[in-house]
């Protein structure tokens, strides 16, 4: 990539949120060598649930994407707090885990959580590019219709 992870975040128009603290008894992040397994966050938007709902029913699937895309948002605050500021040590984005709460006949999931997805790509480049799983469940914390977790590959 030619310009700088912190650039390009600025050209795609995205400001990093303040990160979020958990709500249960769960640590937000943990580290094993230069693995990273970042807990899921919810589509929460200036510490608040946002895209309240489920898929199939009060929500679209391009609300959903955007839900996806917040949910990525918020762990890339977390990456660039774990890596002190420098997303640039991000080697890769290993794997994404995608939940997305849905009535029962809903199949999209998969296009709902490419929101979280291409973000990573468009930030990371290459190295955005992830295994990943994307399950439809019942009901999310919050009620939000999206979460996601992460595992980071980062230079310590």
């Amino acid at each position: 990539m030619s310009t700088s992870t912190a650039e390009r975040l600025q050209e795609l128009g995205l400001a990093l949120p303040q990160v979020s603290t958990p709500v249960a008894n769960y640590i937000p992040w943990t580290r094993s060598g230069d693995l990273v397994f970042i807990s899921g966050q919810i589509s929460q938007e200036n510490g608040r649930p946002a895209y309240i709902g489920r898929l199939g029913d009060t929500i679209s699937i391009e609300d959903g994407r955007r839900a996806a895309e917040l949910c990525a948002l918020n762990l890339l605050a977390h990456i660039n707090a774990i890596a002190c500021g420098e997303l640039a040590r991000v080697r890769r984005i290993v794997r994404l885990g995608g939940f997305v709460s849905c009535v029962a006949d809903f199949h999209e999931q998969p296009q709902v959580i490419n929101g979280a997805s291409d973000l990573m790509f468009a930030v990371f480049g290459e190295n955005g590019r992830h295994a990943r799983t994307a399950v439809g469940v019942i009901s999310l914390p919050r009620g939000v219709a999206v979460e996601v977790d992460a595992t980071v590959e980062i230079a310590f």
